[in-house]
C-alpha cells in the first residue's frame, strides 16, 4: 500500500520521519514499564515523546488526547498508535501498539498458564509501581496546565471540567464535559488566543484519504457484519472475534469500563468460569501496559475452541482492532479540520478540560488508590522530583519506587 508523507515538522518538535524498528524498541520499553492505567499512560508517554523525545510538540500531544477520548476504545493505545503513525507511517503505528501491548499480554497468557483460578495478591514492589504512576501523572498535569490552563478562560474551563469530573467520576461524564468544552471554545474563545503552539497546519500525517476512508468503512462494516455471520455459521472463532471486537468498538472510558462488558461476554456462555474471570483481572493490575491485554487472558482459558496461546492471539487483535482502524481512519481529516480557526478555539477549549479531567484522575483513582500512608506520599514526591526536577529516565523512578514499596511492606 503506497502512503502519501506530508511534509513540515512540528514546531518545538522533531517531526523528521524515523523506522519502524525506532518506534518498536520505544513503544517496548513503554510497555514494561507503564504501570498505573491509561491517565498514567499517558503520563508517561508525554514524558517519552514529547519531553524526552520530541517527536511532537505539547500542542500537537494534547490535540492527540482530545481526539482520542473522543473515540471508543482504549485511549492510551490510540494515542501510542497516532504517535507511531506519525513517526513511522501505517507500519509505525503497528509497531507502536505492539510494542506497548505485548509485555503485558504474553505475562497475562503465562499467567493463564500457571496460575489460573489463583487469588492473586498485590505485593509491595508492585504498590511502589503504583506510588510513581502518581508522579508520573502529576508531572504530565502540571506540564499541560502551563500550556493550556493559563488565562482566565481556559483556567476556568479547567477547574469547572476538575469539579464535574470529581463529582461525576464517569467515562460518560467526562465525554459530556469534554464536548462541552469544545462548544465553548469554539463559541467565547478567540482563535488569535486559541492557537496556543503554533500553526496546526504543520502536524503531519503520512496516510491518504482514501485509505482513511477505507479503514473507517472496514470498522462500521465489521461491526454490522460480524454479528450475522456469527449468527449464519455458528461457528465458535467467529463468535468470540464479535464479542471481542464489539467490546473493543463500543465501550468509552477504557480500562475497567470494558470489564463489565467483557464479562456479559465471556462468562455467561460458559466459556469462561466467574473465578478464572476474577483471578484474570487481578493479574491484569499487576502488569504494566494497557488493561485490554486482559483479553489475551481470557483468550488462553477460553473453552472450548479457541483457546490457548491462539485464543489469547484472537482475542487480542479482535478487541483491539477497532481502535487501530478508527485511528487510521479518523487522523487525516482531523489533521485538516484542526487547522481551521473554529477548530484552534474549540481545541482550545478541549486541551484545557483535559486538563481538568487528569487534575481530578491524578487525585482518584491515581492518587486514592496508591498513597495510604505518609511514607507512600513520601515515595511519590520522591519519584517526582526524579521525573520533573532531575530529569531522570522513568524507568529510573520504576526501579526506585518498586524497590521502596517492597521495602515498605517490610516494615
Amino acid at each position: 500500500m503506497r502512503q502519501e508523507t506530508n511534509s513540515g515538522s512540528a514546531t518545538g518538535g522533531n517531526a523528521s520521519r524515523g523506522s519502524v524498528g525506532e518506534v518498536f524498541q520505544v513503544a517496548l520499553r513503554l510497555g514494561l514499564t507503564s504501570f498505573g492505567g491509561p491517565i498514567a499512560h499517558l503520563g508517561y508517554f508525554h514524558d517519552e515523546y514529547v519531553q524526552r523525545r520530541r517527536w511532537l510538540d505539547e500542542q500537537d500531544y494534547a490535540d492527540l488526547v482530545a481526539l482520542c477520548q473522543f473515540l471508543p476504545g482504549p485511549a492510551s493505545s490510540q494515542v501510542g498508535i497516532a504517535i507511531g503513525i506519525r513517526r513511522a507511517g501505517l507500519l509505525g503505528g503497528l509497531a507502536a501498539w505492539a510494542g506497548f501491548t505485548l509485555p503485558s499480554a504474553v505475562a497475562l497468557v503465562v499467567f493463564a498458564y500457571i496460575l489460573t483460578g489463583t487469588h492473586v495478591q498485590h505485593p509491595g514492589w508492585l504498590h511502589g509501581m503504583m506510588l510513581v504512576a502518581v508522579a508520573v501523572v502529576a508531572q504530565a498535569v502540571w506540564s499541560m496546565a502551563t500550556r493550556f490552563a493559563t488565562g482566565k478562560a481556559p483556567g476556568t474551563i479547567a477547574l469547572v471540567s476538575a469539579v464535574l469530573s470529581l463529582l461525576w467520576p464517569s467515562s460518560v461524564v467526562q465525554v459530556a464535559i469534554i464536548a462541552a468544552a469544545g462548544m465553548v471554545g469554539w463559541r467565547w474563545l478567540a482563535p488569535s488566543s486559541a492557537t496556543v503552539a503554533g500553526d496546526a497546519g504543520m502536524f503531519s500525517v503520512p496516510i491518504r484519504r482514501r485509505t482513511a476512508a477505507g479503514s473507517l468503512a472496514c470498522f462500521f462494516a465489521l461491526l454490522l457484519a460480524l454479528p450475522v455471520l456469527r449468527a449464519i455459521t455458528h461457528n465458535q472463532t467467529l463468535a468470540v472475534i464479535d464479542s471481542f471486537y464489539r467490546a473493543g468498538a463500543l465501550v468509552f472510558g477504557g480500562g475497567h469500563v470494558v470489564l463489565p462488558l467483557l464479562e456479559n461476554q465471556v462468562v455467561p456462555p460458559g466459556w469462561v468460569t466467574k473465578d478464572q474471570f476474577l483471578a484474570g483481572y487481578g493479574a491484569a493490575q499487576a502488569v504494566p501496559g494497557p488493561l485490554f491485554t486482559f483479553a489475551a487472558y481470557l483468550g488462553a482459558v477460553m473453552r472450548p475452541y479457541p483457546h490457548g496461546v491462539l485464543g489469547a492471539a484472537v482475542a487480542l487483535v479482535a478487541i483491539f482492532l477497532p481502535a487501530f482502524l478508527l485511528v487510521v481512519g479518523v487522523l487525516p481529516f482531523w489533521d485538516a479540520l484542526r487547522r481551521r480557526p473554529g477548530c484552534h478555539a474549540a481545541l482550545a477549549g478541549v486541551n484545557a478540560a483535559v486538563v481538568g479531567v487528569l487534575a481530578a484522575a491524578l487525585y482518584n483513582p491515581v492518587f486514592t488508590t496508591a498513597v495510604r500512608t505518609p511514607a507512600d506520599l513520601c515515595v511519590a514526591i520522591v519519584a517526582y522530583g526524579w521525573i520533573a526536577m532531575w530529569r531522570l529516565p522513568v524507568w529510573g523512578a520504576v526501579i526506585l519506587s518498586a524497590f521502596a514499596g517492597m521495602m515498605l511492606s517490610w516494615i
